[in-house]
């Protein structure tokens, strides 16, 4: 189901975005460079400067060797890994929940997470949070091998580093497991939270490395703060904002932790656990990203998926069959999405109108990212003619192009505009490409 709804999602081949891009741009680097930026907090190349691949940096180590294999060098084979992994997470999901609380339950625990907007929109990025996924679901079958049969914590342990390792968020899913198997066993989980811990310490310390190496809370400005809501806002993102997706969602969810036979417990703490500690730690700094809570609101998929299976026989199947047939719905704007961004279209006009010889400058370092990705990939003829940043615009030109952002319609300022006016040069040209998440323009200075 969930490779089917992704190549539905990937089929209109938009181009990388930033985030994606970043993820290319580390990965391809030599091991070497990769280590010593994660050590030292630098970017990989002159305009990241001030961007370290920083909390993210296990990810990119497992990128640099998926993409060193035959024939995974392109920009869809990153997207295919995030896919590959997320649905070899929920097919851990699946059975870690059949073995607590039977096939049917299982089933549908790993369908209603595949239909989820927010987990249908990441399954497609290049980015981290499949291997969060993944990860998740070998601690879970970890945890169900160890709950019945006293084995499966070097399972639990190992895939509870790599939660972390993926996305440092999920160590309170973590957190949650531990939790789940105290009130379970007792004192005899006092083995699950010692492997719990030390499955912990690969995160903490990838955290110290980057508050050490001066990263910190740098580039976090998009985190949020939910003045308390965060547990509401983060509901309202699984279910891609549909009001009856979320009501059912929560009821199943509500039924699953009252009445779901077998995964009450765990799913409980599966969702509320990461939500209490980061409502928490919301009291010290802004945490909130949809996103970053995924691995976590598995979890409400999970428990509403009990829900179903808790409910009198004859309600079951139309229930089961609503809860995803909204989920499904919730999810169909992402298969008509726009691109993120639309670096590619840049270069493909670039590649029609620039001729050779004449500077193509990026003004800033979204342009820059993007222009430099898709030339290297797109259109080697404009490499060298290519300025990226901190270079500025040639004054000696006759004809320039300009690539560079635009925020709330207008381009974000640089100096590049006087150099270019006091060289002589004005504004002759503009071609705008709106996208979802950066608008970008491309103009034409010329004498």
């Amino acid at each position: 189901m969930l490779g089917l709804l992704c190549a539905v999602l990937l089929a209109p081949g938009h181009g990388l975005w930033f985030d994606e891009a970043f993820t290319y741009e580390v990965a391809r680097r030599p091991l070497g460079d990769i280590l010593r930026a994660i050590a030292t907090g630098e970017g990989v190349t002159s305009y990241l400067a001030d961007v370290p691949p920083s909390y993210n940096a296990p990810y990119y180590l497992v990128v640099h060797a998926w993409v060193s294999l035959p024939g995974l060098g392109g920009d869809t084979s990153l997207r295919v890994l995030s896919v590959l992994a997320t649905a070899g997470g929920l097919a851990l999901v699946t059975r870690a929940v059949t073995r607590l609380a039977g096939r049917p339950t299982g089933v549908l625990a790993g369908l209603v997470p595949a239909c989820a907007p927010l987990l249908l929109e990441q399954a497609v990025e290049a980015r981290s949070y499949g291997l969060a996924v993944l990860a998740t679901g070998g601690a879970l079958l970890g945890l169900t091998r160890w709950l019945q049969e006293g084995r499966g914590l070097l399972l639990f342990g190992l895939a509870g580093g790599g939660m972390g390792l993926a996305h440092w968020y999920a160590v309170t899913v973590l957190a949650g497991f531990v939790v789940a198997a105290l009130l379970l066993r007792g004192r005899a989980a006092t083995r699950v939270a010692v492997v719990g811990t030390l499955a912990a310490l690969p995160a903490v310390g990838l955290v110290g490395v980057n508050l050490l190496n001066g990263t910190g809370a740098r580039n976090a400005e998009h985190l949020r703060d939910t003045g308390g809501t965060l547990a509401d806002l983060a509901v309202e993102a699984w279910a891609g904002g549909r009001t009856p997706l979320l009501y059912l969602t929560v009821g199943l969810a509500v039924v699953g932790a009252l009445r779901g036979a077998g995964v009450r417990v765990v799913g409980v703490c599966w969702l509320l656990v990461p939500l209490l500690l980061l409502l928490a730690a919301e009291t010290v700094r802004p945490v909130y990203l949809p996103r970053y809570l995924l691995a976590g609101l598995i979890g409400l998929g999970v428990l509403a998926a009990a829900g179903v299976t808790a409910l009198p026989r004859g309600a079951r199947t139309p229930v089961a069959v609503a809860l995803l047939g909204l989920s499904l719905v919730a999810s169909a704007p992402l298969a008509v999405r726009e691109p993120r961004e639309r670096s590619d279209d840049v270069v493909a006009l670039l590649l029609r109108e620039q001729r050779p010889g004449e500077p193509v400058v990026a003004a800033d370092q979204r342009a820059a990212m993007g222009l430099d990705h898709f030339v290297r990939t797109e259109g080697p003829r404009l490499r060298p003619d290519v300025v990226l940043p901190p270079d500025d615009a040639p004054a000696g030109a006759d004809r320039v192009w300009l690539v560079r952002r635009l925020v709330d319609g207008e381009p974000v300022p640089t100096d590049d505009d006087a150099i270019l006016t006091d060289a002589g040069l004005s504004l002759t040209r503009t071609w705008d490409l709106p996208a979802v998440k950066t608008d970008l323009v491309v103009q034409l200075w010329a004498r």
